[in-house]
């Protein structure tokens, strides 16, 4: 199981729950298994996240490697400028 930390919205969306556990081995694979579980995250997932593995932040990285291990954070997309 991936434990995976939930910022902003999608906290609030599941009931301010921190985090959620989900059985996934890689980036695509975690973001589907958390819209299965939570349905009601669904539309801001679909919408875009980004996604912190390990510190290092992705957008469109779906097919990174995540284990039980890796540090695991969905937030609101992030904006260069």
């Amino acid at each position: 199981m991936v434990k995976v930390t939930l910022l902003g919205a999608m906290r609030s969306a599941i009931g301010g729950a921190e985090f959620v556990e989900v059985e996934a081995k890689n980036t695509i694979q975690m973001l589907n298994a958390l819209k299965k579980k939570h349905p009601v995250l669904t539309e801001v997932i679909e919408g875009g996240v980004s996604v912190s593995i390990d510190s290092l932040i992705y957008e469109d990285a779906w097919f990174t490697e995540i284990t039980p291990e890796s540090e695991v954070v969905i937030m609101p997309p992030m904006k260069g400028g």
